[in-house]
């Protein structure tokens, strides 16, 4: 039986009474939307196409979501599951030709931070790796300062536990009184092994504790991703490179377990494609982008599990795009 599976009949078995509480029976968890207060831009090399590209941050109405311009293309790609074209060894945003690599990071930030509505104009083909986390990326956005906007954030809330099992990894989502991340990654390395990371997903928890934490890669495979297109601009300033022997950068690690932090970072990335923030709590076990994407698309194919929670706290039907 799988992990996700035995943890999954454990909670039913435990579960009793319902987590959600406040005066009428019902924790308030809305708020207002958010947006920046002024335009911010940052530039750098794409993880793996090794260009150069340039991406500017620009406030927008509420009600706009996320939406990227390739101003190169002039043409808008919604941040949305129903955009992504690839999943190789990062997440893929395409419309009509036109395509974004590698969104995770950004899209993490803005998940992580709270911002709903923003313009994001990418000149070039590939969001910019940066130093592999969302370290400067947070950085930035918070000396551009938030904007409360007049309008309440709509949410996803997690009735029912759903699970997907893809190969050896596992998400589920179960109910829960907020917003909650478990992850589990083990790699065949003796520095890595076995990690768990469990986490309450705030603004401060997620700028202190995971968006610090930097991609990473096996010295093994670089020559295979790079003729095959990926990792052409990775270094040892963007990414953490382990050998046989353990980690191969000079500055070592930011956290002891900063691998599995890395792999919430990406995970919350990729689950902010739903256009709207999950409140309950994610389990996931040896997952990567194929999975995250594959369990968005069970989530939305299996409403009876969830609810869609908007102003005044009543139930609507969600829209997605």
């Amino acid at each position: 039986m799988h992990q996700l599976a035995l943890y999954l009949q454990i909670y039913l078995r435990l579960k009793t009474i319902s987590i959600f509480t406040n005066n009428s029976g019902q924790r308030e968890v809305m708020r207002l939307q958010r947006t920046l207060k002024q335009q911010v831009s940052f530039e750098g090399i794409g993880l793996h196409t090794g260009r150069n590209a340039r991406v500017c941050l620009k406030p927008a109405p509420r009600d706009t979501g996320i939406i990227f311009m390739r101003k190169d293309k002039d043409l808008a790609i919604k941040a949305s599951a129903s955009y992504v074209t690839d999943t190789a060894f990062a997440t893929t945003l395409g419309f009509n030709g036109a395509k974004i690599r590698t969104v995770e990071h950004l899209l993490a930030t803005l998940a992580g931070l709270g911002i709903d509505n923003l313009i994001i104009e990418v000149y070039g083909s590939e969001i910019p790796i940066l130093d592999g986390s969302s370290m400067e990326l947070t950085s930035l956005i918070l000396k551009g300062g938030i904007a409360k906007q007049s309008k309440k954030r709509p949410y996803i809330r997690i009735l029912h536990p759903i699970l997907l099992s893809d190969g050896q990894a596992e998400i589920a989502a179960l109910p829960h009184n907020g917003r909650h991340i478990t992850y589990r990654i083990h790699f065949n390395h003796d520095l890595l092994g076995e990690q768990n990371l469990s986490i309450e997903l705030t603004e401060e928890n997620f700028a202190a504790e995971i968006a610090p934490a930097r991609t990473f890669g096996f010295l093994k495979d670089v020559e295979y991703l790079k003729a095959n297109g990926f990792a052409r601009g990775g270094s040892f300033e963007n990414a953490i490179i382990l050998g046989e022997g353990g980690v191969l950068n000079g500055s070592g690690l930011r956290f002891k377990d900063e691998f599995v932090r890395h792999k919430i970072l990406d995970l919350m990335g990729d689950l902010s494609l739903l256009g709207y923030p999950i409140y309950g709590h994610i389990v996931a076990n040896k997952s990567g982008h194929t999975t995250n994407l594959k369990f968005l698309k069970k989530l939305l194919a299996h409403p009876e599990n969830w609810e869609f929670m908007a102003e005044a706290n009543h139930v609507e039907t969600p829209v997605y795009i």
